[in-house]
């Protein structure tokens, strides 16, 4: 079984790196913008920073950019740095988020929190949303800049959305959906229509890419969920069971809530209402048995091929054969 998964899992990064050779110099292109624009006259910014930024995420929303420009025929290079504002704005998040959620680990190395303090994570964290803020003036394209800050301002409500839900037994699946939409695929979907407007394609194919980006989201969030019931730390890069000591209702645990014995429900309530973690084996077996990994998967499949038809309205090229893939890749992977 451990050797399927390694097999899996090294798939999964070779067939990424097959996607990112697909736009090979603006993927070179938004690593070396991304190490230029990190720069700050204050130390300590600088530490933080590259702490994070290099360490060693998918970079799947700056990807998705580069791929949805190119297939909507785009010949320029404002894509580059629309995909550098997604990552930083992103990296903002993970910044803030690992605050908020005292975390220790991530991408299998120590959180920037956990190196540096709090203060110092919260406040690079603002920087980078600044920075992204001031790259996105330079564009120059006003629909970009309302687009980007209306999707800055959705994540930050849907980060206050999943604290309100927090060690709430009762989450309902279209409540969880509403938070995954806006803490992590209105950033996926955002970012695929700015590649529609430097593109100035007309308004069937920005709607195409709209659609695209929010399903691709949501079924990386929804695998993203599962993976905390069902990898190991090191796949994940993260310690298993996280999200239950943060009191995350998750969708394995609502389906589980759902379908288990009564005292499978009890067990999982306690569990969310204290953030504990000392039944986490049983608590794994009780979404295994009442199919809560299976369900998840399968919503994760349905919003990644829901993704994929939205793409009908884009003409076919290898571009548009790469988000595709990484559709595919999003519901695939081990980590």
């Amino acid at each position: 079984m451990r050797t399927m998964q390694a097999a899996e899992t090294h798939l999964s990064a070779t067939s990424l790196e097959a996607l990112r050779s697909l736009v090979n110099n603006d993927w070179a292109a938004v690593n070396r913008l991304i190490f230029q624009r990190l720069g700050s006259d204050v130390a300590l910014v600088n530490q933080v920073a590259h702490h994070i930024i290099h360490g060693g995420g998918k970079r799947l929303r700056p990807l998705a950019v580069l791929l949805a420009a190119r297939a909507c025929g785009y010949k320029g290079t404002e894509h580059v740095p629309v995909a550098v504002i997604i990552e930083f704005i992103h990296t903002a998040t993970l910044l803030h988020d690992d605050v908020v959620d005292e975390s220790a680990l991530r991408r299998g190395r120590k959180t920037a929190n956990s190196v540096f303090g709090n203060q110092a994570s919260v406040l690079v964290g603002d920087f980078l949303y600044s920075r992204a803020f001031q790259m996105m003036v330079e564009v120059g394209e006003m629909d970009i800049l309302d687009v980007l800050a209306n999707a800055t301002n959705t994540i930050a409500e849907g980060e206050v959305l999943q604290l309100m839900h927090c060690n709430n037994p009762d989450l309902a699946e279209t409540d969880y959906l509403e938070v995954i939409f806006r803490k992590t695929a209105k950033l996926f979907e955002a970012g695929a229509e700015c590649a529609a407007i430097l593109a100035g394609r007309h308004k069937t194919a920005r709607k195409a890419l709209v659609d695209y980006g929010r399903h691709l989201g949501l079924a990386f969030q929804l695998v993203d969920d599962a993976l905390d019931y069902n990898a190991t730390a090191e796949e994940l890069g993260k310690n298993i069971g996280d999200d239950l000591a943060e009191g995350k209702s998750t969708l394995p645990l609502i389906y589980a809530m759902d379908r288990g014995s009564a005292a499978e429900r009890h067990m999982i309530r306690e569990a969310i209402e204290t953030g504990g973690t000392q039944n986490l084996t049983s608590i794994h077996l009780a979404i295994q048995a009442t199919g809560g990994l299976q369900y998840t998967a399968e919503r994760a499949r349905e919003e990644a091929e829901t993704a994929i038809r939205a793409l009908d309205r884009i003409p076919k090229t290898p571009y548009r054969e790469g988000l595709i893939k990484l559709a595919r890749f999003a519901v695939n992977r081990r980590y």
